[in-house]
């Protein structure tokens, strides 16, 4: 059985599409640079900002930085709540908690986001922590918060942790330390993207995951 999951936010925990596009299109807006596709623009969800910025609307470094102060702006204030949390999640995060198990939300959103997000949906009491980026940019690849949560977790084995994400950055970022992932269907990636970088597990609603993980 095991014993550690750690947790997506974005597209895993909580469906916030709305306010990352509506913060997206503010910081394009001051900068009078027009928008993506529909599509693109959903691809904003789940990496690091800076790079979203300059892959997806082709800025360049000093505009992608300026672009990311203005989502944040924005971000800070009434995008965070612009999100609804997956119906079923409370409950699921709850019942493992209940069961012994510890989940921990590992995100590439920045913590101080992350953690105001969890305590307005009620999140918190299920989550033993909440490791997110830093607004720095310093510390922003999921690969690198994975690594803060297994500390923080005290450095189980990597076979009794199991990431659940919704995008290959979640999948490729938890198999550095030899972590599996479950990738959720429910969220912003697809299945596509999830065979062809191969996720231990693939899932499509949230009660799909409830059974799964408890097999685990």
């Amino acid at each position: 059985m095991k014993h550690y999951f750690f947790f997506d936010l974005d597209g895993t925990l909580t469906d916030s599409a709305e306010g990352i596009i509506n913060c997206v299109k503010h910081a394009l807006d001051l900068q009078t640079w027009p928008y993506p596709s529909p599509e693109e623009l959903r691809r904003f969800i789940g990496p690091p900002l800076i790079e979203s910025f300059q892959h997806i609307a082709g800025m360049n470094a000093q505009q992608a930085k300026q672009a990311v102060h203005d989502y944040r702006e924005r971000y800070s204030v009434a995008g965070l709540f612009e999100n609804r949390v997956f119906e079923g999640i409370p409950e699921l995060l709850k019942d493992l908690k209940q069961s012994g198990r510890h989940c921990y939300m590992v995100t590439s959103k920045p913590e101080e986001y992350s953690i105001r997000i969890a305590d307005r949906f009620g999140l918190t009491p299920y989550l033993e922590q909440i490791c997110g980026a830093t607004l720095d940019g310093k510390m922003d690849a999921k690969e690198q918060i994975v690594r803060m949560a297994l500390e923080r977790a005290g450095n189980p084995d990597p076979s009794d942790v199991e990431m659940i994400g919704d995008r290959l950055h979640d999948v490729v970022g938890s198999r550095k330390y030899g972590i599996d992932c479950t990738y959720v269907l429910y969220g912003f990636g697809t299945r596509a993207e999830a065979e062809k970088y191969q996720a231990a597990h693939i899932v499509e609603t949230v009660e799909d995951l409830r059974q799964l993980l408890f097999r685990l």
